[in-house]
């Protein structure tokens, strides 16, 4: 990142509606709240290592075996003990991306590449990246939908992508951490290949699917037991806090909120992308909880002063000044969030 900074910073524009941060509309729900709090009477005590009861929660609730399952301190923290553990030399990323594919892959003194997406082509993945993989790689990181343009890839494509991957013994980790956002996420994954491809790590987090960004709860996915050992031998033994454990078993039982949660977003990114358009902005058709668009330069800056926070992607490597995304939140703060940019349109004269 040009400079590192994310959305949620509500602790410097603490008067402002947060569009910048786009966890479930719906907040964090009250039996996940139940349990953090009851699991204070045990702060006391050290948190359980290797967070089985919890792996096996996850492992029933994406059909995959607990033996292939790793906690963390959030998906970023699972980025970074994973780049921490294979050392990396030469890493391939899309631009733009999730900023900490990069930070990490940085702090381990791996060289990055960067395979650019076009507005052009609608920042989608094209047929060259495969041709972007070779035999010095060591790694690639994808996230699917994409952050912060929702762009969906393919999973006949990933597949292709993976086998290549393989053949070439570079590690591939997908990010699908906004596949709970999209129709039929299940079209999408990559868990069936987990069993036959070593060289495949999935990453998932409990932030945007119950709003739980405050906790810190991510964990990850792969066949390889190797690489699974090597990532505990290199991250501290404690870093999924009893708290996001008790508090990731009960969301996992919050079946009906999460897709309550979906139907939600689904009804109201439609609202927001036609309304965007209807203002005259340019509109990309974002399949996530989040919609991405091009704007005036200085509309940040406007937001803030209507009280409203959004998240300016012009730090994102591949972008410039212009490029926004907002979350998609309840049809009430939708509202409010149109009415504010009517209202700088008008002002501005647009």
């Amino acid at each position: 990142m040009k400079n590192h900074i994310h959305g949620g910073n509500i602790y410097q524009y603490e008067n402002c509606l947060d569009f910048s941060a786009n966890c479930n509309p719906l907040g964090t729900p009250k039996g996940v709240i139940r349990a953090a709090e009851k699991s204070l009477a045990h702060i006391y005590e050290y948190p359980r290592v290797g967070c089985a009861p919890l792996r096996e929660a996850i492992g029933e609730y994406e059909r995959v075996s607990p033996e292939q399952i790793i906690c963390g301190n959030g998906a970023a923290d699972l980025i970074f003990s994973l780049c921490r553990a294979l050392k990396p030399k030469h890493a391939l990323i899309p631009a733009p991306t999730f900023a900490e594919y990069e930070q990490a892959l940085n702090s381990e003194d791996c060289r990055v590449t960067r395979y650019v997406l076009k507005e052009e082509e609608g920042f989608r993945m094209q047929r060259g990246f495969l041709e972007a993989l070779h035999k010095d790689l060591d790694m690639v990181f994808l996230c699917n939908p994409n952050n912060p343009t929702g762009m969906l890839t393919e999973r006949d494509f990933l597949t292709e992508i993976l086998k290549k991957c393989r053949e070439l013994e570079i590690m591939l980790v997908v990010d699908e951490c906004f596949l709970d956002f999209v129709d039929h996420p299940e079209e999408y994954t990559l868990k069936e290949q987990l069993g036959g491809n070593p060289n495949l790590f999935l990453l998932k987090a409990f932030t945007k699917r119950y709003a739980m960004a405050g906790i810190r709860l991510g964990y990850g996915m792969t066949g390889n037991q190797r690489l699974l050992e090597k990532m505990a031998s290199v991250t501290q033994p404690w870093n999924v806090s009893t708290v996001a454990q008790e508090a990731g078993i009960a969301a996992l039982k919050e079946k009906e909120y999460v897709e309550r949660g979906r139907q939600l977003v689904f009804r109201e990114a439609e609202f927001l992308k036609e309304s965007l358009k209807s203002l005259g902005f340019a509109v990309f058709p974002s399949k996530a909880n989040y919609v991405f668009f091009k704007g005036p330069e200085d509309f940040f800056e406007s937001c803030v002063r209507e009280g409203i926070l959004i998240r300016d992607c012009s730090n994102y490597p591949g972008l410039s000044k212009g490029y926004y995304r907002i979350a998609v939140k309840t049809h009430e703060e939708n509202q409010k969030l149109v009415e504010a940019f009517a209202k700088i349109q008008k002002q501005e004269g647009k």
